[in-house]
């Protein structure tokens, strides 16, 4: 019996090593950049032999969720899926994602103790861990350089400023600002002055900084200092951004990439406005990386090991060269340096990560951001008062 037992454990050792990588099939939302995913992934699969990275682009992030959740009930999930911060809290809530704790408990100290620890709680739900964070971004103000500058004015650093600046350029039919009927902004809005749109679990959506940042946003819009706009207005408001006729935009900085290539202008970025002075945090923006629910072990694994890859701090360099995302761990910012040197503003913007917080996590906080937005336009168009857009907003959350 012992004569046959080496014969048989080398024949499945060979076989082993002969047999096919484990597929892990990954949904991910970064169309502009989906060349460098592809590359990230071709270039980890040669690393190895153990696992085959299959990237699938599924549009933006408000395409591919609903894609992901008619997977989940067909039983047809990928191993790895890319959700938007405010998208994974109630997949997770509902149990279709995989519980990731006992995996990140085994991550190399030098890599979990190196992420930034708010960074690092976006992708948590009480204190179990759903999600690993890669491309993080922090709100920005975007403004043309030129004008101001012919105008005599610097980039504001407050919203009082910023309204200032406004009523200043607001001549020849120009709106300066553009008042986008965006939740995450609007967010940043309040976090500015101090304020929270969650209390708990529940909606705030009508606190007293909530109806603050609405009433100078509508008080622009009816003065002709900004130019409403709704998210589907994208490329009207990038084409108007473009040609002088809005002057400040807020954004992501990983929007920067795009619009220093829209002609006619120089680009400025700086900081998001603050308006409480101590109290100036920034919500992450971004997506975290999520195994579905039911994934088999061996792709779980394929899936963790390629996050790790990622998370390497030269191939994360390349990432915020190619992207402007924040780098999400400390390790990456020295091979950035000469990079912030030439785009000394990205480094400014870069550096509110030290003042970032997640996300609300709230379950249905998602379903809320739907009702934010619908009140900013309300309130922007004129069809409805700050208070009373926002109270509607809080009346329909508390149903």
């Amino acid at each position: 019996m012992r004569a046959s037992a080496l014969p048989l454990t080398a024949l499945l050792l060979a076989t082993a090593a002969h047999a096919a990588p484990v597929r892990v099939e990954f949904w991910h939302a970064m169309s502009g950049v989906q060349g460098t995913v592809q590359a990230y992934a071709r270039d980890f699969n040669a690393s190895q032999t153990a696992y085959e990275i299959v990237p699938v682009n599924q549009g933006n992030y408000r395409e591919l969720l609903p894609k992901l959740q008619a997977a989940l009930r067909s039983g047809s999930a990928p191993a790895l899926a890319q959700l938007e911060f405010t998208q994974f809290p109630s997949l997770a809530s509902a149990g279709q994602l995989t519980d990731l704790s006992a995996r990140v408990d085994d991550l190399p100290g030098a890599l979990r103790g190196d992420i930034y620890p708010a960074v690092w709680k976006t992708g948590q739900l009480g204190e179990r861990t759903y999600g690993l964070p890669w491309n993080v971004s922090v709100p920005v103000l975007m403004y043309n350089a030129g004008t101001l500058k012919k105008a005599g004015l610097n980039a504001p650093d407050t919203w009082a400023q910023l309204e200032g600046a406004s009523r200043t350029l607001a001549t020849g039919g120009r709106r300066p600002l553009v008042a986008a009927a965006d939740a995450w902004t609007f967010e940043a809005n309040v976090l500015s002055r101090g304020g929270t749109l969650t209390g708990g679990e529940r909606p705030r959506l009508n606190s007293p900084d909530a109806v603050d940042a609405l009433t100078q946003l509508a008080r622009m819009s009816a003065a002709g200092q900004a130019q409403p706009r709704t998210l589907n207005e994208a490329t009207r408001a990038a084409f108007d951004f473009a040609r002088g006729q809005n002057t400040f935009v807020l954004a992501s900085v990983a929007n920067w990439i795009d619009a220093r290539k829209l002609p006619f202008f120089n680009l400025g970025v700086a900081p998001f406005p603050c308006e409480k002075e101590g109290a100036c945090t920034v919500p992450l923006g971004g997506a975290t990386l999520t195994i579905p629910k039911g994934t088999p072990a061996a792709e779980q694994a394929g899936a963790v090991a390629f996050w790790q890859y990622l998370m390497q701090p030269a191939r994360l360099a390349d990432w915020v060269k190619t992207t402007a995302y924040v780098p999400p761990r400390r390790a990456a910012a020295p091979l950035l340096d000469d990079w912030y040197a030439k785009n000394p503003q990205i480094r400014a913007a870069h550096a509110q990560i030290g003042r970032a917080v997640p996300r609300p996590t709230t379950p249905e906080y998602a379903a809320w951001t739907a009702l934010i937005e619908d009140a900013i336009t309300q309130a922007t168009t004129g069809k409805l008062g700050a208070k009373a857009a926002l109270d509607a907003a809080q009346a329909r959350a508390d149903r």
